[in-house]
C-alpha cells in the first residue's frame, strides 16, 4: 500500500511462459504492490500453470483467446472488485521494467495525474533499446498525428506500460471499446475526451525474441485504428459525429 491506497499489478497474458515468472518476481519486489492479477488469454502453452503457482495472485482465465482489450477489461473490472485504489497494468512479456511501479504509483497517489503512461520515447534511447525501425517510424508518425487531432502533447500512444486512479477508471466507458489492441489507444483518448491530464515517465525499451509483438499486418490494422480513433475524437469535438467510445460531455484539457 501507499498511503492507505491499495496498489494491485494487472498482467494480461498470453502464451507468456518464458517471461512470467521473472517478470511478476520483479513486480513483488516492489514494496507497495498488494495483489497481482493475471489474465491468462487462452494460452496454448504453461503460462496457467505458472500463474497458479504465484504468490499473492489472483488468476482469471478465458476459455479461448478474446484479444489483448478483452483481456485488460477482465484484468481492471477484477481489480476494482479486489479494492484497488491505484491500478497497474504490466505486460508478463517483461519488455517493462517493473521498477518504475513506485515512481509511476507515486505520482497517482499525489493527485498530480490520475493516469500515467511508461514512455518509450522520452528517453530517446527507443532505438538502442531494439524497437524495429518500422515501429519507431510509425510510432512517431501516428503520436504526432494523433496530439494534433485530440490536441494533447504525449511523446506516444502506444505504450503497454499503464497505470490508473481507481476514480479514472471507474469513469471510463470500457465496455464501449474494442476486445483487440486498438483498446489501448482507445482508452488514452477517453481519458483526453473527459478533460483529464495524463503524466510520463521514461522506460528503458528492451525488446527480445521472448517480447510479446504483432506481425506486420496486424501492426498495420493497429495504425489505421489509431487514425480512426482521433478522427472521430476531432469529428466528437466538433459536434459532427459522437461515437459510443465519446459518451459524455468533452471537457476542456487540464
Amino acid at each position: 500500500m501507499i498511503n492507505r491506497k491499495k496498489v494491485v499489478v494487472v498482467m494480461p497474458a498470453y502464451n507468456a511462459e518464458q517471461t512470467l515468472l521473472q517478470t511478476h518476481r520483479e513486480v513483488l519486489q516492489q514494496d507497495m504492490v498488494d495483489l497481482v492479477i493475471v489474465v491468462d488469454d487462452g494460452s496454448s502453452d504453461r503460462t496457467l500453470k505458472i500463474a497458479k503457482s504465484l504468490d499473492r495472485t489472483v488468476v482469471e482465465v478465458h476459455p479461448q483467446n478474446r484479444g489483448y482489450g478483452a483481456n485488460q477489461k477482465t484484468g481492471y473490472r477484477l481489480a476494482l472488485e479486489h479494492g484497488g485504489d491505484i491500478i497497474i497494468m504490466v505486460h508478463p512479456d517483461y519488455q517493462y521494467t517493473p521498477k518504475l511501479i513506485p515512481a509511476m504509483v507515486s505520482l497517482i497517489d499525489s493527485n498530480l495525474y490520475p493516469c500515467v503512461l511508461g514512455s518509450r520515447i522520452l528517453g530517446g534511447q527507443a532505438l538502442k533499446g531494439g524497437m524495429p525501425v518500422y515501429k519507431y517510424i510509425s510510432n512517431r508518425f501516428l503520436t504526432l498525428f494523433e496530439n494534433l487531432l485530440i490536441g494533447a502533447k504525449l511523446s506516444e500512444y502506444h505504450t503497454g506500460y499503464r497505470a490508473f486512479s481507481r476514480e479514472l477508471l471507474e469513469k471510463l466507458p470500457l465496455d464501449n471499446n474494442s476486445d483487440d489492441f486498438i483498446f489501448d489507444n482507445q482508452i488514452l483518448a477517453q481519458i483526453l475526451w473527459q478533460g483529464h491530464r495524463i503524466g510520463e515517465v521514461s522506460c528503458p525499451t528492451k525488446y527480445f525474441d521472448e517480447s510479446s509483438s504483432i506481425n506486420f499486418l496486424r501492426s498495420l490494422k493497429y495504425g489505421l485504428g489509431c487514425i480512426r480513433v482521433a478522427v472521430l475524437f476531432c469529428l466528437a469535438r466538433a459536434g459532427l459525429f459522437r461515437s459510443r467510445m465519446f459518451r459524455e460531455q468533452i471537457r476542456d484539457l487540464e
